[in-house]
């Protein structure tokens, strides 16, 4: 359902609150028409005429006349208010509808902070859409007003009117689709920055740990500026609002006053030219400045808004929804002639880089120290962002995930592991959610966490980073890893702090675990291990088996020949 099908349906499923709207219009619309002509005839036919009692009377007339609008005006925003209400509940269920549907779908959980940021968009909307009633409502039934009294003036008088109004209006209604696009751009930014900042917050503790607080930085920054330019565009075209209420509301009043001489001669009297200067300045000039403000800010918002939340909430298809865009389903890994340098001027770390990793498939990268390994992990990961080419988990590229996708589609522990004070529990369940005792014993036998946890006091006990060995962190987040719900797991030397059985022992854990795994190697036997080797020498990459590698390679030939394999080390498993 498009935007225009949604206002209208709002509307139409009212007729009660509608004909009580437009009734109570008709009574605070009242001044509009009384104004100029109370103005007009207590002027000419009481005060000037030296009949007073008949000038107040006219005078309490034009009271009356404000009374009634008064009254009305109540009436007039309950009415709104039956429309609007409504309306607001009916975009929340759209919202909340949606956002289950694709959770459903998906296999993800909700994203609370897109729900949320929607609900400010269906509150926008649901004030934006009040406003335009009200402002467009008024604006017709004053000009309606004011035409009739000055034309029951004088109608010599309608053109200097009606001609600049029919001008400003022109001018601004030409105006409205670039002040739409302003408007939608700057609730995208504004909507980009949130989540941004959001995903800093919620990841502050990754951030950290991988040592990203200038990336992230930068990118959040960027975010920044993006919704700053939004701004500066928007207040920019609000001087075309200004041109058009000059044009339409105080134009008119200088063209009276210019032709008050030939409207004399007319036949024109005093209380005329003050009844029209007074329907002018009181009813038509504050009527368009409301309906300039309203249509132009408050309408362009309830579009914006409601384009939003229709496309957000729309059910995806049903055949399509296990192939959603941003959301992988497989953990196949496709590397398309990937580059990437650390600043402008800097030479490539990674150069061309043409890479396929099947779905559960299980590679270890070699390569001498320095010579772009993490980085490649990195890039997998979406920690960076390759400079050329494009990193893609099945099919889907990963600078298109959000935020929930990503982490559903792979784990990156680093050399560094992170652990943070709180239970053992905590920890292990960090990226996983709640389990149960008997999913976290059998974990961490995998993993080879067991003794470690026993000793620790149990899932329950106190972790004190400070009091853990380089080693221990290590096996705390692998076994995080192994819990969690990634398919495709990147260890980035993440067991160099093992010995090599227990490294032996963590590498075949996540190789049984099913999945796809990358393993950024710390030691050769990781290769030996391993399907399938990409092995990288700076000036080129190239993959393939053990063996094919060493037919292949002189880089990997020579770091096999300058390795003393331990004993039983060329037993592949």
């Amino acid at each position: 359902m498009n935007v225009r099908e949604l206002l209208w349906r709002a509307v139409r499923a009212r007729p009660r609150q509608m004909a009580r709207l437009l009734g109570w219009s008709f009574a605070e619309a009242a001044p509009s028409f009384a104004s100029g002509q109370a103005i007009a005839h207590a002027l000419d036919d009481g005060f000037a005429a030296g009949r007073p009692v008949t000038g107040l009377g006219w005078l309490a007339v034009l009271a009356a006349a404000w009374l009634a609008a008064a009254l009305g005006a109540r009436q007039v925003l309950l009415a709104i208010a039956g429309i609007v209400e409504p309306f607001r509940d009916e975009l929340l269920r759209r919202v909340v509808d949606g956002a289950l549907h694709g959770a459903a779908s998906s296999g993800l959980r909700p994203d609370t902070a897109a729900v949320a940021r929607m609900n400010r968009q269906v509150e926008l909307a649901r004030d934006s859409f009040g406003a335009v009633i009200a402002v467009v409502r008024s604006f017709l039934f004053s000009v309606t007003g004011v035409m009739l009294g000055v034309l029951t003036l004088m109608g010599a008088v309608l053109p200097l009117v009606l001609l600049p109004l029919a001008a400003g209006l022109a001018m601004f209604a030409l105006s409205l689709p670039a002040m739409a696009r302003a408007q939608r751009e700057l609730i995208l930014a504004e909507e980009r920055t949130s989540a941004s900042l959001a995903a800093v917050v919620e990841g502050l503790r990754d951030v950290t740990a991988c040592g990203a607080e200038d990336r992230v930085a930068a990118e959040v920054g960027r975010d920044v500026e993006r919704q700053a330019r939004a701004t500066r565009t928007l207040a920019r075209l609000t001087a075309v609002r200004t041109v058009s209420l000059a044009v339409g509301g105080w134009l008119p009043i200088l063209l009276v006053l210019i032709a008050t001489p030939a409207l004399v001669r007319q036949g024109a009297t005093a209380g005329v030219v003050l009844g029209t200067l007074t329907y002018i300045a009181q009813s038509l000039t504050p009527a368009l400045g409301s309906l300039v403000q309203g249509a132009g800010v408050n309408g362009v918002r309830l579009v914006t808004a409601l384009q939003r939340i229709t496309a957000t909430s729309a059910r995806p298809p049903a055949e399509a929804a296990t192939g959603r865009a941003g959301v992988p389903k497989g953990t196949s890994l496709r590397l398309r002639e990937v580059t990437f340098a650390y600043g402008p001027g800097a030479d490539p770390v990674v150069s061309g880089l043409d890479l396929a990793v099947a779905e559960g498939d299980h590679l270890a990268v070699v390569g001498p120290s320095g010579i772009g390994k993490s980085t490649v992990a990195a890039l997998v990961a979406g920690i960076l962002r390759p400079s050329a080419g494009r990193v893609l988990i099945d099919g889907v590229a990963v600078e298109e995930m959000d935020r929930a996708a990503m982490c559903r589609a792979r784990v990156l522990i680093p050399q560094e592991a992170y652990v943070f004070r709180g239970t053992l529990g905590d920890n292990l369940t960090y990226l996983s959610g709640a389990r149960s005792r008997a999913e976290l014993d059998r974990a961490a036998e995998a993993v080879g966490m067991a003794d470690l946890a026993r000793r620790l006091g149990g899932y329950d006990a106190e972790v004190d980073p400070g009091e853990l060995s380089s080693g221990e962190r290590q096996l705390i987040a692998l076994t995080r890893a192994y819990l969690s719900p990634s398919r495709l797991v990147l260890l980035d030397e993440a067991t160099c702090h093992l010995d090599p059985a227990a490294e032996a022992r963590a590498e075949e854990a996540f190789a049984a675990r099913g999945g796809t795994l990358i393993v950024i190697a710390h030691r050769l036997t990781s290769a030996l291990r391993a399907k399938r080797v990409l092995v990288m020498d700076g000036s080129r990459a190239r993959a393939g088996t053990h063996e094919e590698m060493v037919a292949a390679s002189g880089l990997y030939r020579d770091l096999m020949g300058r390795w003393d394999a331990p004993a039983g080390a060329d037993a592949r498993s």
